[in-house]
């Protein structure tokens, strides 16, 4: 377990984070109000000790020269407890951020609701999580920090509604509170369970962040998230494709067999989304898990530019599958929270299909792994953001299917999508294994198949395998991938969205 940090009231943590001299609250003086005597002097006692009249600060500064707004918690003052005026302070401080088009960043650390304020306060996270929604409706982003520590009605609404959501080394994060929980039940909550470090493996954040490196975090994924206005002017700069590098019209005849194309997908040095990242992209922000408790390694969602053209990034991770792990119901669900991210920021989505195939197992059947490829078709086909699809490497099965569907489908040379690996279906139709390589070319599963089939818009050449030349091979997708995004960024949405419909209505025929 980690060491917790030494606590940072907000602003410290403010100053921290933000450029120096930027700072402009927008605060205002907390309207008098009769309360009880004790809860008076309580009052009285939090604004002496922390130099603030409420447990929220919120105001305007810049991060990195971009304008941003800052809505942030002060454990100082009664735990950070959220009551009527705290609340009404942050939701006009939400509500103007919406207003002025600003990403809003939050720092939320509080034991929860007010209980001196009762139900009134209590209730009072309804309105803020619908700020935080109308925000969010906006395209706007919005990006949380949790602090040490974050309970209860905090946690379930402003402090979990986060495009990405980091934390505190070490931090205390949960929804009952561990000093409630043991006057409740009479014994200790589970040690180790409502830390920062657990949530994170969980896939219930994204990162453990330092509070020295959380401008930069903030920074980067800010170059995506608020890049859907501004990629015009980031893609001038940007290397183009050569002709080397394969167009669209271009015929990429292969003289390999299926066979051998699909024997060279399966080469273990071959690179997949995590060295395409590494290589190729720029401002490149993880994220983990669905957000619900879930996380599966083999897929990897990230934030990330292409040539200065910005994306939600969902790569099914070749490092990360195998037969005894394969793609799992799981990750179709934190792909389904990537292609939300998408819609809700209007930002290109990218999906790189590398998958032996999806689980065969009891637990994937009970997990609803159907159901999962079934929504994430539904919610592909219907996105309105731009969709790209990228068959890097093995496209096998339902696990290929599901990330499949976009305006633009991309192909590596050694890229191939087919119903199930050859051999199986070799085994179903001629009842062994050994006749795969004949299955494998009567199904037309290569790339060059799929692009005189109209399945592939642009087959990425490999020399003559991406496995031989790992980072040329990057670079060159790398570049490919710049310019597609910069094409379908260019593209009237709505004329986007009909030609996908009409695509998938009409392949084959």
């Amino acid at each position: 377990m980690s060491q917790k940090p030494a606590r940072l009231d907000a602003r410290a943590l403010r100053d921290l984070v933000l450029d120096v001299g930027s700072w402009k609250s927008w605060d205002r003086p907390v309207p008098a109000r009769e309360v009880d005597d004790e809860y008076a002097r309580e009052l009285v006692a939090a604004a002496e000790r922390t130099r603030q009249d409420e447990a929220i600060i919120t105001g305007e500064g810049t991060l990195r020269g971009r304008r941003v707004a800052v809505v942030a918690g002060e454990f100082g003052f009664l735990a950070g407890s959220i009551g009527v005026d705290a609340a009404d302070r942050l939701i006009a401080a939400v509500e103007r951020a919406t207003e002025e088009g600003l990403p809003l960043l939050a720092a939320p650390v509080s034991g929860g609701t007010r209980m001196q304020e009762g139900t009134v306060a209590f209730l009072q996270m309804i309105g803020i999580t619908a700020a935080i929604a109308r925000h969010k409706e906006a395209g706007l982003p919005y990006l949380v920090y949790l602090r040490n520590p974050t309970f209860g009605g905090v946690l379930a609404s402003w402090g979990s509604l986060g495009h990405v959501t980091i934390a505190e080394p070490g931090a205390s994060i949960g929804f009952l509170g561990p000093r409630v929980y043991e006057a409740l039940y009479g014994e200790p909550f589970p040690e180790g369970v409502q830390t920062a470090e657990h949530l994170a493996e969980r896939g219930l954040i994204d990162a453990v962040v330092p509070h020295e490196e959380v401008a930069e975090v903030a920074d980067r994924a800010l170059r995506v998230l608020a890049a859907r206005q501004t990629w015009h002017t980031d893609v001038r700069g940007a290397e183009r494709p050569t002709p080397e590098d394969g167009a669209d019209a271009d015929d990429p005849e292969d003289h390999r067999s299926a066979w051998d194309v699909v024997t060279a997908s399966r080469r273990e040095d071959r690179p997949g989304v995590r060295r395409l990242l590494r290589t190729a992209a720029t401002d490149v922000v993880g994220l983990s898990g669905t957000g619900a408790g879930e996380k599966d390694p083999g897929l990897l969602l990230a934030l990330a530019r292409f040539g200065g053209a910005p994306c939600v990034v969902l790569g099914q991770d070749r490092r990360g599958q195998s037969m005894s792990a394969p793609l799992g119901p799981a990750a179709l669900r934190e792909a389904r929270r990537g292609m939300h991210l998408a819609e809700e920021l209007r930002l290109p989505l990218v999906t790189l299909i590398d998958t032996p195939g999806a689980a065969l197992s009891r637990e994937a059947e009970e997990g609803g792994l159907a159901g999962e490829i079934a929504r994430c078709l539904h919610d592909l086909v219907m996105l309105k953001a731009p969709t790209l699809a990228v068959l890097l490497g093995q496209g096998t099965g339902g696990g290929a299917l599901a990330l499949v569907p976009a305006d633009r489908v991309l192909a590596a040379a050694n890229g191939w999508l087919g119903p199930l690996p050859p051999e199986g279906a070799s085994a179903i139709v001629h009842r062994t294994t050994e006749r795969a390589d004949e299955m494998a070319a009567a199904q037309g599963v290569r790339a060059t198949d799929l692009w005189r089939a109209g399945i592939v818009d642009r087959v990425v050449p490999e020399r003559p395998d991406a496995a031989d030349e790992p980072t040329e091979f990057c670079l060159r997708l790398g570049r490919v991938l710049g310019e597609e995004l910069a094409g379908l960024l260019g593209r009237d949405d709505t004329e986007r969205y009909r030609s996908r419909l009409h695509r998938y209505r009409h392949l084959g025929r």
